[in-house]
């Protein structure tokens, strides 16, 4: 195992009961042709919700104020890669810009969901985080044996 762990934000933009959602286009099998939301790793020397804000900005063109950023959960995963993540998930119901594809390498699709109504062909990682924020669950682990 890895002596390190990743930092992920997760962005969920979301408006009118809806959440915002990418297609992954991978070369992994695993996830190709999967839903996800837009998110990324922390780069060298960024913060959390710097990184946030560019994340949606380069994945779905779409700017967020940090102050518009709401810590809505924090998800600490093991086996969604080769290094265990932490996953922060932040909702945002504020942004200039309408969400378009701006990685058509990575991604082949953005939709609007229902909150309630998730596509079932959802990565499992992002998916657990989302159902966290449905219940207002603000901390969970994945992946890991507790014994």
């Amino acid at each position: 195992m890895a002596d390190r762990h990743l930092i992920d934000v997760h962005i969920l933009l979301v408006r009118d009961g809806e959440v915002l959602l990418t297609r992954r286009r991978d070369a992994n099998p695993r996830f190709d042709g999967l839903w996800h939301l837009p998110s990324g790793k922390l780069d060298r020397g960024e913060s959390v919700l710097a990184a946030a804000v560019r994340e949606a900005e380069e994945e779905v063109g779409v700017l967020i104020e940090q102050d518009d950023l709401k810590h809505v959960h924090t998800l600490h995963v093991n086996g969604s890669g080769v290094e265990p993540r932490l996953g922060l998930f932040f909702e945002a119901t504020r942004w200039t810009g309408e969400p378009v594809n701006r990685e058509p390498d990575k991604c082949s699709a953005v939709q609007w969901f229902r909150l309630d109504a998730l596509p079932d062909e959802l990565i499992s990682y992002p998916a657990a985080g989302l159902r966290a924020y449905r219940a207002g669950i603000p901390f969970g682990v994945r992946g890991w044996n507790h014994a």
